[in-house]
């Protein structure tokens, strides 16, 4: 063996475990985005493929010692692991989209692409062993396998996903082994009929890689019920516009956020009850609502003076502040002056904050993930109450009082727990069904002194404010425990069997 080769079988090394780590993220990220539940997501998808590399390495004990037979062995594998780390993941959208068993679809994939993944690392090394000894070759391979993981776990998250999003970066990673091959077949002349294999499934893949974009869009098409008017992949999050005549919907990862045609209930519902309660509002923070639709409520009270918002993801800003129906549906909110916008993971930046504020809003997605969580948790609204006037008033979206009634139940819990008045309340918005939110004080608060509204409004009156105090009684806060950072049982919670009624 030739230092050239020896090398270029270390290179091939690092390409497996970075484009099989990459794998593992990529089918845990598609079955998180499809069912939700992160946690069994990545638990299957990254302990299902290890397991079944553990597989793969002990059916490579079968494989003969021959420099010639290990090598045709890995080759082989490349071949079978190309197409099918592109074709899988589009096939456990499939399934998902027929109304399939999606945890059993993802169990088999893992198992597939593990398995295959698991023979490559066992037979290079022993290639390699062959001309330097077990020792050499151990620390060759091993350092190259853990670089390569290194790259994937960078790759997929920085630059394949937020870039070419999920089904080409599939595709991409399928055409890696295909290229291997193809050098290999270079390298070594035993092997020259292989560059051909190699060579063309790397050029199928690309062609696959372009052509799929436009099939997975018809596909994601169907899940939503509306044609799809704007797309993309964010760093954080999967973004889709829907428009069906005037009625413009966005989702997060395949999740309502709002729809256009009753919007104004929710936010006016977030907003008002909270500047309703402090007497002269000036400074607001709002965390979350990207898409300036709580922004355009607050906008109506003229004494308020500042706004800072603070929002994680970028694109839905610019979305909000481009696309003509949110634009007009946001009244341009984000033109005002009062307007301070910063970017950046609210459960950090709000430490970062030395001044004080008169309304605390926050509007941030259902708590179903574990990385949601912490924006319910104890820890987090310590450091809101510290950012809170003496006179202030607090507001959280709270999930439905109907569907995940214990998540509801939970965030009053969490806040009473930090010796906040309480105060939970529900609106019914068409496109969600019952909604809850919950107010938090430092002083106690009586909705029914409201006498007036000193703005404009579609739904909310004093009348009806008030009256979204009282809690039907299937809707009433019940005893739950308290959610924390190191025991986040909101996600639990939020996980109710109502919402297959949805």
């Amino acid at each position: 063996m030739t230092p050239q080769q020896r090398n270029l079988l270390l290179l091939s090394a690092a390409i497996s475990s970075a484009s099989g780590l990459a794998s593992e993220l990529l089918l845990g990220t598609l079955a998180s985005y499809l069912v939700g539940n992160e946690a069994l997501s990545y638990g299957i998808a990254v302990g299902g493929f290890l397991a079944a590399m553990g597989v793969g390495s002990y059916l490579t004990r079968f494989i003969g010692n021959k420099g010639d037979t290990l090598l045709t062995a890995f080759m082989t594998v490349e071949l079978l692991i190309a197409p099918l780390n592109a074709i899988l993941p589009l096939g456990l959208f499939i399934l998902f989209m027929i109304g399939g068993e999606i945890w059993l679809g993802l169990a088999f994939v893992t198992l597939i692409l593990g398995t295959l993944a698991g023979l490559e690392i066992p037979l290079l090394t022993r290639m390699v062993e062959a001309e330097e000894g077990v020792k050499e070759a151990l620390a060759g391979v091993l350092a190259m396998d853990y670089f390569g993981a290194l790259v994937g776990s960078l790759a997929f998250p920085v630059i394949l996903l937020p870039i070419v999003g999920m089904f080409p970066a599939a595709a991409i990673l399928g055409i890696f082994p295909a290229v291997m091959v193809f050098f290999l077949g270079r390298a070594f002349p035993q092997l020259r009929q292989w560059r051909f294999f190699g060579l063309s499934l790397a050029v199928l893949l690309t062609i696959f890689a372009v052509l799929v974009v436009p099939f997975s869009q018809r596909l994601e098409q169907n899940l939503y019920g509306a044609p799809i008017v704007r797309q993309t992949q964010s760093a954080y999050q999967r973004l889709v516009l829907t428009r069906r005549g005037s009625d413009v919907r966005l989702f997060l990862d395949g999740d309502l956020q709002f729809s256009t045609s009753d919007e104004y209930r929710y936010h006016e519902a977030l907003v008002h009850p909270a500047l309703s309660a402090v007497s002269n509002p000036k400074n607001i923070l709002l965390l979350g609502a990207g898409d300036g639709l709580a922004l355009r409520e607050i906008l109506k009270w003229d004494r308020v003076e500042t706004i800072t918002l603070i929002e994680l993801d970028p694109k839905v800003v610019q979305w909000a502040k481009t696309y003509p129906a949110l634009v007009e549906a946001n009244q341009n909110a984000f033109a005002d002056s009062r307007v301070n916008l910063i970017y950046g993971d609210a459960f950090q930046l709000v430490s970062e904050i030395d001044e004080t504020f008169d309304v605390i809003l926050a509007d941030f997605p259902d708590p179903d993930r574990n990385v949601l969580a912490k924006l319910y948790s104890l820890g987090f609204y310590r450091q809101l109450q510290a950012h809170l006037s003496p006179q202030g008033v607090f507001v959280t979206q709270g999930s439905s009082p109907f569907f995940a009634p214990k998540a509801f139940s939970c965030i009053a819990t969490t806040l009473k727990a930090i010796d906040f008045n309480v105060y939970p309340y529900t609106v019914n918005v068409p496109s969600f069904g019952p909604w809850g939110f919950v107010l938090a004080t430092k002083r106690s608060f009586n909705p029914e002194k409201i006498e007036q509204l000193p703005i404009p409004t579609r739904f909310l009156s004093p009348a009806v404010l008030s009256s979204l105090f009282i809690l039907p009684k299937d809707m009433m806060i019940r005893k739950v425990e308290v959610n924390t950072l190191a025991h986040p049982v909101i996600v639990n919670y939020e996980r109710d069997r109502r919402w297959v009624l949805y």
